[in-house]
């Protein structure tokens, strides 16, 4: 069921049914991990170990525990900065009237742009050794070209509209032009977008883990576990099944709870926002005609001729009379 066929509340039950257990494996998993048992050997199934054993031996269901907050809690701080930095600079890049400025902003951010995300990740990587924060860090700076240019696009027309020059005119802050009126105007473009580009920004933190960028090999890391299990996809598939599955349900779950989120209720069938009766608009209110004095049994005498010899005024003989 789609949450945009859905009124109400329960156009959240199926999002936070997909993203509740990813995200409390991922922020609770570790609390109940335990300490670590002794290994067994490699992608086996049972010895006290249900959902097996990994490459090396380790319990997988503890490795799945431990996996899941590396990931999100990289993949929502490389959201949190993208955005830190490209409102402010989408904003100004979208109120300025100074062409230089614009050229300034923005113009950079297109070099960086060119340049394919993975491809910078790795260029990096090469040469210095990012752990987690700076994981986060490389995320977010390849993201921020992107999400100025979204933000920028969805605030343009707002910022053309004339309540902006009134309220410059009356005195108002930049701030409060810039965010509580521009800003609020494209709220609900911007959410769509963080919705879209935090799942993004999971895939792209999971394949740089994937690729040993910002994890250790043997990391409890879900894309580190589907990378270094994949040798053993057909002999032991709980390694790899459980950690991607997790991941496709974290991006999936958030971009349909955002979409719920976004999701304006249905309006209640048969009834419009002026609350009329149906089938009826403005267009099928005619006009009335005018009401007459009750008759009597003889006709009303037609006026008398003008006495100056002025022709009578076209349309208003006893014929046209609405009441005749």
């Amino acid at each position: 069921m789609s949450p945009r066929t859905t009124s109400g509340p329960r156009r959240f039950i199926l999002p936070l049914l997909i993203i509740t257990v990813p995200l409390l494996l991922a922020l609770l998993g570790p609390l109940f991990a335990g300490e670590p048992g002794p290994r067994a050997a490699s992608f086996t199934l049972g010895g006290g170990h249900w959902a097996g054993t990994d490459f090396v031996g380790r319990d997988v269901w503890r490795q799945v525990l431990l996996g899941g907050r590396p990931v999100v809690l990289t993949a929502l701080a490389a959201t949190a900065l993208a955005y830190a930095v490209a409102l402010p600079l989408g904003l100004i890049s979208a109120l300025t009237h100074r062409g230089w400025l614009e050229e300034l902003l923005m113009r950079p951010l297109d070099v960086l742009l060119a340049v394919p995300s993975l491809l910078f990740l790795l260029l990096v990587a090469a040469v210095l050794t990012p752990g987690a924060v700076g994981l986060a860090l490389l995320v977010a700076l390849v993201n921020i070209p992107d999400a100025v240019r979204a933000v920028r696009a969805a605030t343009a027309e707002a910022a053309a509209r004339p309540a902006v020059e009134a309220l410059r005119m009356q005195g108002e802050s930049w701030w409060r032009t810039a965010v509580g009126y521009v800003g609020r105007s494209a709220l609900r473009t911007l959410a769509a977008d963080a919705g879209v580009r935090l799942t993004g920004v999971l895939y792209l933190v999971a394949t740089a883990a994937f690729l040993g960028i910002g994890a250790e090999p043997d990391a409890a890391d879900w894309a580190v576990m589907v990378d270094r299990n994949r040798t053993g996809m057909f002999v032991q598939p709980w390694a790899v099944v459980l950690p991607a599955v997790l991941i496709m349900a974290l991006t999936m779950g958030t971009n349909l709870l955002f979409d719920a989120a976004l999701t304006r209720r249905d309006r209640r069938p048969g009834r419009d926002r002026r609350d009329r009766g149906p089938g009826r608009d403005r267009r099928d209110q005619r006009p009335e005609p005018p009401e007459c004095a009750p008759q009597s049994g003889h006709p009303t005498p037609a006026p008398p001729p003008p006495t100056d010899g002025t022709p009578p005024a076209p349309g208003r003989d006893e014929k046209s009379h609405p009441c005749s």
